[in-house]
């Protein structure tokens, strides 16, 4: 009973977190023409505050362990790279295009996962990322011009994500995920200060509160996640991180009056499907081993 109820806290908790993240892109769209360097600093300001409230609350530590510094480093500048693109892809796509486009990632992580942490790919998992990509496409739809730039950078973000979340594994239980933020959210507002400086924008009031409101809702998406992923394993659960292509879809309409068209539609079910295959091909092998 008490495993039934930790994995219904854990699809709640990564509905939450979906519905966190769609919010964000949302927010970060009302914003309007700003700078991606200026979104990505005051996002993740909002985090790295956030982040510290929960470490001196926990008396936990800011900068990690020193033999985990290289791959906290190397989680945060892909971590970086992968909100930057993102965000130029939602300000340049539909809502929901963009963020299907980095839900790619956990696809990625597999291929990542084999290559970097010797993790075994199987028959299976190999044609749900070839018919994830092939999804990908309808939604990207190739051609020889500047249209399809959004796109492309919207995939490059969900291959930085990707690699992120490889580094997280890699961390484990290694790391309080207060901390994992903590340095993620640091090293961005550090590394991007600069570029921020370079490329910033006067902000009206409504701009500079949509901001915070988008970093406010990034980090219901951030501990969210992470906190999902306590209760239940990724595999039972990841499935329904896809309700935010739903939520995104919905806000795209009401917010901007703006739908998918026919041929991301049939992306979307195409990505999800593979998805869906993947999540109940975990089940079965569960099965099996019990």
């Amino acid at each position: 009973m008490d495993k039934i109820g930790n994995r219904s806290k854990g699809i709640i908790l990564i509905i939450i977190s979906a519905f966190g993240f769609a919010m964000m892109s949302a927010f970060v769209k009302l914003a309007g023409d700003l700078p991606s360097f200026q979104k990505t600093f005051f996002r993740n300001l909002v985090s790295c505050f956030v982040a510290m409230f929960f470490i001196i609350k926990h008396k936990q530590s800011f900068f990690g362990k020193r033999e985990n510094q290289k791959i906290l480093i190397t989680r945060s500048a892909f971590g970086t790279l992968g909100i930057i693109f993102n965000f130029y892809a939602i300000d340049n796509l539909v809502l929901s295009d963009a963020n299907m486009l980095n839900k790619l990632s956990p696809f990625l992580v597999i291929i990542f996962s084999a290559l970097f942490l010797k993790e075994k790919i199987n028959s299976r998992q190999l044609i749900s990322i070839i018919i994830a990509f092939i999804g990908a496409l309808f939604i990207i739809r190739p051609e020889f011009n500047m249209a399809v730039v959004p796109a492309m950078v919207g995939v490059l973000g969900a291959i930085c994500a990707a690699a992120a979340y490889t580094c997280l594994r890699f961390l484990g239980g290694k790391e309080k995920h207060y901390t994992i933020v903590f340095y993620f959210s640091t090293f961005s507002l550090i590394v991007i200060a600069p570029f921020m400086i370079a490329v910033y924008k006067p902000m009206g009031i409504m701009q500079f509160m949509y901001l915070i409101f988008a970093g406010i809702f990034a980090t219901v998406g951030q501990f969210g996640i992470t906190l999902a992923y306590k209760y239940a394993p990724s595999k039972e659960i990841s499935i329904f991180d896809y309700s935010n292509i739903i939520f995104s879809a919905i806000i795209s309409f009401v917010i901007f009056g703006v739908l998918p068209d026919y041929m991301s539609i049939i992306g979307y079910v195409v990505i999800f499907g593979a998805s869906l295959y993947m999540y109940l091909y975990n089940r079965k092998l569960d099965k099996k081993r019990a």
